[in-house]
């Protein structure tokens, strides 16, 4: 039993956890964060600036794993410390169903590595079932979260224009990078079309913000990024929240439970230390659950008391309902225009420097399937490495012709990714497999996943606009840009890496879990401030309004215990 009480323990160091961390302890709080794995040593863990020769295996690996299938997710030199299957840690998945979940296991977890677009979500995304009937409305509106997308945007800093497209919101912005060459055709292929295509908005800075340095266009940001230029929430917020003194960290943890005193108040949270097998009590006066959509839903659902037995604050029933990922669809194609060009540094802030904002947003009278999608851009001058060459020699021989083959198509693939909006239903969900425990002898999830016509006309609509644009550009269609992923036509549900959903926020506590300050609606001092309490998921990517509902949340909870209601 871990005698002191912090004020505030928090589970998980991702987005939601960092800003809880970062507001809590700035607002004078005692806090504790619990993550599942180790502390983060980004001049160890980030290798943005190493090169395939630096190693022997040039980047497959010790004993060709790669090769084997058995490389590290994305790849040897990503920063990614986790993976879709966890030795020990495994899930389960409902006949019939498919799902994939990656599960990140260092301290700022998945915002190490992902992708860093940080789009607002739109006035009608809050209010879908007001918009065309289906799904769910949330509790809350733009209004009330543009203040704290202000304030997130402004903090960890996110680069774009000011556009006025009402499907996409302009935000607080440092300035965006110049497009490249394949993506300035991109644009001129889009005005031909009809089709938005605007600056990205992605979480990197491009001047001096906070004490971190702006983007030296190294162009790895799947790496990480030792300079904190690209937003991770290790460096940006939980390493300034250790500074206060007011943090506490308990790293290689298990969250197992979270622990209640029967009279309608959590007490503080079970852990399992992973160094030493040992289970552990930290406690607090309020808990806040940011440990990833399904793995809080997962610590719900453990969390069985008299009062709750189907899962802590489950009054409802919808704990680990209406599970939603992003829908995702890409193709590749090869445009002659690009062929010979004279090779320049295309790396710039390590992603795409332009996108495509949904364009249809008031014409879904003329389509076949509700809400939308967004487009993503690959293309350049990538650096090269192991896999980057495959079926090189079948094609064009050995030797010398493979070698002027290789540099004259070197730069003149295009790819485009559709990232759409998923309406809930009731046929996707998680729950506890009765049957399957962890290492930790924690109960595991089971999922059960469907696609519906609304996502399958959308991925079919992606498909044939990806085919023009590329056509657009006088190039052709060269295939799927993820055939793993993709190969049946749409993604496999949770490989892109959007679950949201499982306690959602709501009303009342018969139609939801949480309120719209991410407070369980029957604990006044639980808050579960990740994913997991979205109601729906549009077509932007989730990290940036978990950000600005944790920050919204944290201040919420910091003003309630000062007010003595926590």
């Amino acid at each position: 039993m871990q005698q002191e009480v912090f004020d505030v323990v928090v589970v998980g160091s991702g987005a939601g956890g960092g800003t809880a961390v970062h507001i809590l302890t700035a607002k004078g709080l005692k806090v504790a964060l619990i993550e599942a794995g180790p502390m983060l040593d980004p001049f160890k863990e980030f290798l943005e600036h190493k090169l395939p020769t630096d190693y022997d295996h040039r980047g497959a690996e010790e004993g060709g794993k790669y090769y084997c299938g058995k490389g590290k997710p994305f790849g040897f030199f990503s920063t990614t410390s986790g993976g879709w299957e966890l030795e020990g840690e495994p899930y389960t998945v409902g006949e019939g169903s498919q799902f994939s979940w990656f599960r990140s296991r260092i301290l700022g977890g998945r915002t190490n590595h992902y992708g860093r677009m940080s789009f607002r979500f739109a006035e009608y995304d809050f209010k879908p079932y007001d918009k065309d009937g289906l799904g769910f409305n949330w509790p809350v509106s733009y209004q009330d979260i543009s203040p704290y997308y202000d304030k997130a945007e402004e903090f960890i800093g996110v680069c774009g224009t000011v556009e006025n497209v009402p499907s996409c919101p302009d935000g607080k912005f440092q300035p965006a990078p110049a497009p490249r060459v394949h993506e300035v055709l991109v644009k001129k292929a889009c005005d031909q079309l009809n089709i938005t295509c605007i600056a990205n908005r992605r979480a990197v800075i491009h001047k001096p913000t906070n004490g971190r340095a702006p983007c030296h266009y190294c162009g790895q940001c799947g790496r990480g990024c030792q300079t904190a230029s690209a937003y991770s929430s290790a460096q940006v917020q939980v390493f300034p929240a250790m500074k206060t003194g007011r943090l506490r960290i308990f790293d290689n943890s298990m969250a197992r439970e979270v622990l209640t005193n029967g009279n309608g108040k959590a007490t503080g949270v079970l852990l399992i230390d992973k160094r030493t097998r040992t289970e552990r009590t930290i406690r607090a006066k309020a808990v806040v659950l940011a440990a990833s959509a399904c793995e809080s839903t997962r610590i719900l659902l453990n969390s069985k008391t008299k009062e709750f037995p189907n899962g802590l604050a489950n009054g409802s029933g919808l704990l680990g309902r209406y599970l939603m990922d992003t829908v995702g669809f890409g193709l590749s194609g090869y445009v002659p225009a690009l062929e010979g060009m004279p090779h320049y540094n295309t790396d710039g802030n390590g992603g795409a420097h332009l996108f495509m904002p949904w364009w249809l947003w008031d014409k879904h009278s003329k389509l076949n399937f509700p809400r939308g999608y967004h487009i993503e851009i690959g293309g350049g001058y990538n650096l090269p490495g192991v896999g980057s060459y495959h079926g090189a020699a079948r094609r064009h021989g050995y030797g010398a012709d493979m070698k002027t083959k290789i540099r004259e198509s070197y730069g003149a693939s295009i790819g485009f990714a559709g990232r759409g909006e998923m309406v809930p239903n009731i046929h996707s969900y998680c729950e506890l497999d009765p049957n399957v425990v962890d290492k930790w002898g924690i109960p595991v999830l089971r999922f059960h996943f469907k696609w519906t016509d609304y996502e399958w006309k959308q991925a079919r609509h992606m498909e044939k606009t990806f085919a023009e644009i590329i056509t657009a550009m006088g190039g052709r269609v060269s295939g799927l840009s993820a055939a793993q992923r993709e190969a049946n036509g749409i993604s496999v549900p949770g490989t892109i890496i959007h679950e949201v959903g499982g306690a959602r926020m709501g009303t009342t506590a018969k139609n939801s879990v949480l309120n719209g300050y991410c407070q369980a609606h029957e604990m006044k001092n639980l808050f579960v401030m990740d994913g997991a309490s979205f109601v729906s998921n549009p077509d932007k990517n989730p990290t940036l309004t978990i950000n600005a509902l944790a920050w919204r949340a944290s201040d919420f909870l910091a003003e309630e215990m000062k007010r003595g209601n926590v």
